[in-house]
């Protein structure tokens, strides 16, 4: 009997085990998409000031956001706080910005800017609580010098507004 049982268990022992993985495999697409609607550019007002309002010769950048599921993700949106290209500064440069729904495809987002947070400096962030469309401004002025008035040098400047949709 020792013997069957020792024999068996050898047997049994020898087996392969056999395992096989089973994939699951599936495509997700996006919910929320971001477009820049109207490129911005700096107006120079006088030496020292870098804007993108239109009254000073720039233009405000417009973001729209369209996105197909409500109370599903958070629009946030960063007006620059450095160049990220520019000639050799001189002096330091104090960034302000300031960020806006400017238009909406539903009446029901009448209240994002007044419900809306700001997370950091220079940033505001939106619930999106409708589906749909909301297009924002994201005006920026670079002030060069401090209270020396210090002139920006001539040369290209580029500043980034930094959009990005988060889930709630």
């Amino acid at each position: 009997m020792k013997k069957l049982i020792i024999t068996m268990s050898l047997i049994l022992g020898c087996t392969p085990v056999v395992a096989e993985n089973i994939y699951i495999n599936g495509d997700v697409a996006s919910r929320c998409s971001i477009v820049q609607d109207t490129a911005g550019s700096w107006g120079n007002p006088s030496a020292n000031v870098l804007t993108t309002l239109p009254a000073s010769g720039g233009q405000v950048p417009i973001i729209r956001f369209d996105y197909s599921l409500a109370n599903a993700f958070y629009a946030n949106i960063s007006t620059p706080i450095s160049f990220s290209t520019s000639p050799s500064l001189s002096d330091s440069t104090v960034f302000t910005g300031v960020i806006a729904v400017t238009q909406s495809s539903s009446s029901d987002m009448s209240g994002y800017q007044a419900a809306s947070t700001t997370p950091t400096a220079n940033s505001r962030q939106y619930a999106l609580t409708h589906a749909g469309t909301t297009w924002f401004s994201a005006t920026s002025v670079a002030t060069h010098g401090g209270g020396n008035l210090t002139p920006f040098p001539s040369g290209s400047y580029t500043g980034i507004v930094v959009a990005s949709c988060i889930a709630q």
